[in-house]
């Protein structure tokens, strides 16, 4: 198993929800360097990187490039 980079972000928050998207598409994701994003508060001074395999690496960005389905609200 060999990580890549498949995308930046500058926050944690950002990270996370980037990875819970690959993974519900089966997709295993982790993300580096949230301790180091802490110390400098985010804005970008300390990348959060979120890491795929390398065979996944096409098929992720083509996921994170495409806009998130969107959740219809019904109102009760």
């Amino acid at each position: 198993m060999s990580l890549v980079e498949a995308a930046r972000y500058s926050t944690r928050v950002e990270g996370d929800l980037a990875r819970h998207r690959l993974e519900a598409e089966n997709i295993p994701a982790m993300i580096f360097d949230t301790g180091l994003n802490n110390v400098f508060g985010g804005a970008g001074l300390a990348w959060v990187r979120l890491m795929v395999d390398e065979s996944d690496l096409a098929v992720a960005r083509d996921i994170l490039s495409s806009p998130p389905d969107a959740v219809a609200v019904e109102d009760d």
